[in-house]
């Protein structure tokens, strides 16, 4: 697993275009420095809950706020950070290797993943000290 640090996660800008019809939002390759393999979004989610929870070995991922808010919270093993998404024309790029969480979730959010790979369970770690000793 690659030895992502908390400074390899960053906010993207989606571009934008506004007038008074409203915002349209584009996401090319330009933006999104992986080949998306999978989109799924998280809805309904009661904002005592809690997501994520895991680590992925090789998938990297993009979280965008679609609508209303949520914390995303980012552990490399050695730093943890909590990052605020509430708009929809920005994303989290998570590397390879980054313990992801998502709480607070607003009333009526929507959290979108866009991930480099399909679903594969073995590309999961959902153990937080298994992860911690895979990071050395």
């Amino acid at each position: 697993m690659k030895q992502s640090r908390i400074q390899d996660c960053n906010v993207v800008e989606i571009p934008k275009v506004h007038d008074e019809r409203g915002s349209l939002a584009v996401i090319e390759k330009a933006i999104i420095p992986f080949k998306i393999q999978r989109v799924y979004y998280l809805y309904d989610v009661p904002s005592d809950s809690y997501r994520g929870g895991h680590a992925h070995k090789t998938q990297e991922s993009v979280i965008i706020a679609l609508s209303g808010s949520f914390t995303v919270i980012i552990d490399d093993g050695k730093e943890r950070k909590k990052i605020l998404l509430n708009k929809p024309n920005q994303g989290l790029l998570l590397p390879t290797g980054i313990w992801r969480e998502i709480e607070n979730f607003s009333s009526g959010s929507v959290c979108l993943v866009l991930a480099s790979t399909e679903f594969e369970e073995a590309d999961y770690i959902r153990d937080f000290d298994v992860f911690k000793s895979s990071k050395g």
